[in-house]
Parts: structure tokens; C-alpha cells; sequence
């Protein structure tokens, strides 16, 4: 009851929360991203960073959020006050307490994620040294660092959505991201940008 108070007041005193697509890195954010443009969602976005074979319907990031942890004014974030901006899952915890943010976090299985970082470097000529069980247990204890922190800290409230699940059933994710964020987005065209096509590392 007290993390209920405590959202409230600081609505009332924040105004509109910021609403975050999170997660880690080829989890499903882009296509959140999409998802939330297409039903209506004013997206923070700067286009440095364009469509490739790895993203081909866009990245949907702005580049300042790169640099988050060594920021010193983040007032700029206070102009996506009722818009979307995505931020990986690594950079939340540098976000000021003085907005409030409504995350939609992407989990995704995680051989799956490493499978599809691998292709990406593979495709630009990078070479992969990562021991891919060493990573596993790295991503597995930041999710739940992060999931902690999400909990804890009244200035987050979460919705968790599993890439499969929207990708499976892209009606009912579209109708769960409405609801969190208020009822009144488009969730035809939110559903409509789920791209089958693009799971394309399986476990």
C-alpha cells in the first residue's frame, strides 16, 4: 500500500510518468518500441542509429541515453514526460527520482539473447570471446538486481512481457501494454507490427 501512496504523490507531483521500454540487449525492445509508435506513443528517438539487417525496422534509441551513468544534468529526460524512450536494462539505475516512469520490460530466454548478440557480431565482422555460460550467469544476476531495484523504488511501476509471448500472441500483449499505461492506445495497429519473421534465434 505504501509503494501505491507513494506513485501517487509523486504523479501528482511529477506529472506524466516517462514510460521506459527496457530490457537487455536483443530482448525485444525494438519491437516494443515499434509497438507503442504505432498505438499512438510519441517516441524519443534521434535516428542516429538506423535500420541495419540486424534491426531492420529501426533501433527506435536516442543516443544521450548511452551516456547516462556519467551524466550530470539529466533534466533533459523531463521533455519525455508522456512519451516513450528506451533505455537498456543496465542504464536504469542511473535514472533520476524526479520523474516518475511506467517500464515495459522485455524478458527474453537467454540463450536465445546470446545467440542473437552472437549473429550481430558475427554480421560485423567482430569477434565473439564471451564464454557463453559465464554471460548466462552475468545476465541472470543483473535481472535480478534489476528486478529488486524495479520493486523497491516507488519512482518504477513494471510491466513484465516475455518476447515469445508477444510474438505468439501479439493481440493480448498489445491489450496488456493499454492497460498498463491507461487505455488509450491503439491496440490493433500496436498488434499488427509483431513481425513473426523476425524471431529468428530460437531456442
Amino acid at each position: 500500500m505504501g509503494s501505491i501512496l507513494g506513485r501517487l504523490l509523486r504523479r501528482l507531483k511529477y506529472g506524466k510518468p516517462i514510460v521506459l521500454v527496457s530490457g537487455l540487449p536483443r530482448s525485444g525492445t525494438s519491437m516494443a518500441m515499434k509497438m507503442l509508435a504505432a498505438g499512438g506513443m510519441e517516441t524519443i528517438v534521434d535516428n542516429i542509429r538506423t535500420a541495419d539487417e540486424d534491426n531492420p525496422k529501426g533501433y527506435f534509441e536516442d543516443e544521450r541515453v548511452k551516456n547516462l551513468a556519467e551524466m550530470d544534468d539529466t533534466r533533459w529526460l523531463r521533455a519525455a514526460r508522456g512519451k516513450v524512450i528506451k533505455v537498456v536494462s543496465s542504464l536504469l539505475q542511473y535514472l533520476p527520482d524526479d520523474n516518475t516512469y511506467k517500464v515495459i520490460f522485455m524478458r527474453r530466454n537467454l540463450r536465445e539473447v546470446l545467440a542473437s548478440q552472437a549473429k550481430m557480431l558475427e554480421r560485423r565482422g567482430e569477434e565473439n570471446t564471451a564464454d557463453d555460460d559465464a554471460m548466462l550467469r552475468m545476465y541472470e544476476a543483473h535481472l535480478d538486481k534489476m528486478k529488486f531495484q524495479l520493486r523497491f523504488r516507488d519512482w518504477f511501476d513494471v510491466l513484465y512481457l516475455d518476447f515469445a509471448d508477444v510474438v505468439a500472441d501479439p493481440e493480448t500483449a498489445a491489450r496488456q501494454i493499454n492497460e498498463f499505461l491507461g487505455g488509450t492506445m491503439d491496440v490493433e495497429k500496436m498488434a499488427v507490427e509483431v513481425d513473426p519473421n523476425l524471431y529468428r534465434n530460437r531456442a
